[in-house]
């Protein structure tokens, strides 16, 4: 039988447990804190985007609804001709659907492999006076390099920042994307939780990137070769 609280409300539970009440209304100021602020910007969003559309013609506002529905149907159809591409390939090849999180590992229309991924979210990062957008990748890219234990890569100096961490002079590090790692075209990375370092952290995936199991990674970076290719759709 669980033991009863004590007698009093929200007093003698405050004088019980003053540490554990402490720490639950910092916790539900932070949740109501960060409310109003989305509540705020999406209000603040809501009447930029109304005000700008009352300075318009209705010709105006209806040639821009057409845009913005037009711009939806490219990407939708972009992302589709992706995965068609992706599904017409014979050879060698990985998909990574964004949104499901999910990579394959195909050739010649038969699944050799299916693998769970997370795909780092989209930031924006300070790096010095300039702001760095990191986005998802998209479409088809190909793999420029495949990087083993020793193998070293140029840590990005946001990575630091958003860590906290100090960045070091030289962040050409040996081994900063695990025991192995795929480099693809554009940046973009396919990589495990590596044993030390400033991505050693299970609750962090670089932005922008790929991360993959250990095993699942160690398991294909033998038959994957620079230029293969790596489709990403949504």
């Amino acid at each position: 039988m669980s033991p009863r609280p004590p007698n009093g409300g929200w007093s003698a539970l405050r004088r019980t447990y003053p540490r554990t009440v402490a720490v639950l209304a910092t916790l539900i100021a932070a949740f109501v804190v960060g409310d109003v602020l989305l509540a705020a910007r999406w209000l603040r969003d809501r009447a930029e985007t109304e005000r700008l559309r009352e300075g318009m013609t209705d010709a105006e506002r209806q040639r821009a609804d057409m845009v913005a529905d037009a711009e939806e149907n490219k990407a939708n159809v972009m992302q589709e001709l992706v995965r068609r591409r992706a599904a017409a390939d014979r050879a060698l090849h990985l998909s990574v659907s964004v949104d499901s999180g999910t990579m394959l590992l195909e050739r010649d229309g038969a699944l050799l492999r299916e693998m769970r991924v997370q795909v780092g979210e989209e930031r924006a990062m300070a790096q010095g006076g300039d702001t760095v957008r990191v986005l998802k990748p998209r479409g088809p890219l190909s793999v420029e390099r495949v990087l083993g234990p020793r193998d070293a890569w140029e840590v990005p100096a946001w990575v630091f920042s958003d860590r906290g961490a100090p960045g070091p002079e030289d962040r050409m590090l040996p081994g900063a994307l695990g025991r192995n790692a795929l480099v693809l075209s554009g940046g973009t990375v396919i990589y495990a939780l590596p044993d030390s370092g400033v991505l050693a952290d299970s609750g962090y995936v670089l932005p922008g990137a790929v991360r993959v199991s250990r095993s699942d990674l160690r398991a294909i970076a033998p038959i994957i070769t620079p230029g293969l290719t790596v489709y990403f759709y949504e």
